[in-house]
């Protein structure tokens, strides 16, 4: 949620009124998690300086996912366990323009049957040297509710705050670069509730008893995010490129890589294809640990973030992944539209040690409509 409040490029302070909807559907190769999304949005304009976004999301989950445990000796089938959510969401935005200076205030509420979010954001735009650059400076941050199910159980807390300062420059008629600075810390209980570690405790010689505990991480995380984007528009070609590049590393010695590029190409006067292509490399967390055995590593009954941290989250784990896809949008109108996407993720393990079954394979299919006025 932190993600989405926090404003990852400038953008036009004024917006057009509209009204859009959007179906998304998430699903993971061989049985895993498959994710049902409705969201609609609603923007309006308030006099010529104001203007409201309200936003709706109902997700519905369902599936099984790996449960951090090893695969069992002579397999390499991790174990996964089933589950079922419904998430139900909303945000909010509201901006005024203040001569060259833009302010948009959001909030935003996340609630399921075992995790609740509430979030906020502060953001501000500021135009120089003829609105050719554009400033951005913005804060952002969440509370947390976490339910935990190891005894003694309960609810744990959890805040994360954000910071992003950046800068969008206009190159040329039709070039234009940004870049952007973020900073992010998160406190409190940051373990995934559902994730498990396994400890084989031996009882008879060549006997041993399968026992699992609660996985245990730091307390607190720090991240930051160095994003840079370049946009060409070509105008013999009727089309425009987005290429991007990120550069992420945290306080679990997380370092990652994304580069990133999009093609729009109009067809005719109205239609755009976007297709895209995303590539992601991540080095191990540094308490990140396929299987317990062996390690020396004794976890506590009861997760403690100041005893010995470790994790069998493979999202955790060094991989790579890659994100293709193809958006179409049609124009019926100057205020009617459909778009329709397909896009297909991929996971690779790179540590040589977690099996692939770790990792997943996904597919992810969207129709969306939008009127404005």
């Amino acid at each position: 949620m932190a993600a989405a409040l926090v404003l990852a490029q400038p953008r036009a302070a004024r917006a057009e009124n509209s009204l859009s909807y959007e179906y998304e559907n998430y699903r993971e190769m061989g049985g895993r998690i498959t994710v049902d999304t409705d969201s609609a949005i609603a923007e309006q304009d308030l006099g010529t300086e104001m203007h409201f976004k309200l936003g709706g999301t109902i997700d519905t989950i369902a599936g099984a996912t790996p449960t951090g445990q090893p695969a069992p000796a002579g397999d390499d089938q991790v174990p996964i366990t089933h589950l079922t959510d419904r998430r139900h969401a909303w945000d909010s935005d509201f901006s005024r323009q203040f001569s060259a200076i833009n302010v948009d205030i959001g909030f935003a509420r996340s609630i399921e049957h075992d995790y609740m979010s509430n979030g906020w954001s502060v953001n501000t735009l500021t135009d120089f040297n003829q609105k050719n650059t554009t400033l951005l400076v913005g804060a952002s941050g969440t509370d947390d509710n976490v339910e935990f199910f190891f005894p003694p159980g309960g609810w744990r807390r959890k805040l994360s705050s954000d910071v992003i300062a950046g800068v969008n420059q206009l190159i040329d008629p039709t070039t234009s670069a940004s870049v952007s600075l973020t900073w992010s810390r998160e406190t409190g209980f940051l373990n995934d509730q559902y994730k498990l570690v396994q400890e084989d405790l031996q009882i008879l010689p060549g006997i041993s008893l399968p026992l699992t505990f609660a996985e245990n991480r730091p307390n607190q995380r720090d991240k930051g995010t160095v994003f840079a984007s370049v946009n060409h528009a070509f105008p013999g070609l009727h089309g425009a490129l987005e290429a991007s590049y990120r550069f992420y590393h945290d306080t679990y010695s997380i370092t990652a890589n994304t580069a990133e590029l999009l093609w729009l190409q109009h067809v005719g006067s109205r239609f755009i294809l976007q297709p895209n292509l995303r590539l992601y490399h991540q080095s191990a967390a540094n308490f990140y640990t396929y299987r317990l055995d062996g390690t020396g590593i004794v976890p506590t009954a009861i997760p403690n973030p100041l005893e010995v941290h470790y994790s069998s989250d493979a999202r955790l784990s060094a991989l790579d992944s890659v994100d293709f896809g193809l958006k179409a949008i049609w124009k019926v109108t100057d205020s009617f539209q459909f778009d329709i996407a397909l896009h297909g993720y991929r996971e690779r393990g790179t540590d040589e040690i977690t099996p692939k079954s770790a990792y997943y394979r996904a597919r992810v299919a969207t129709f969306g409509s939008k009127i404005s006025w």
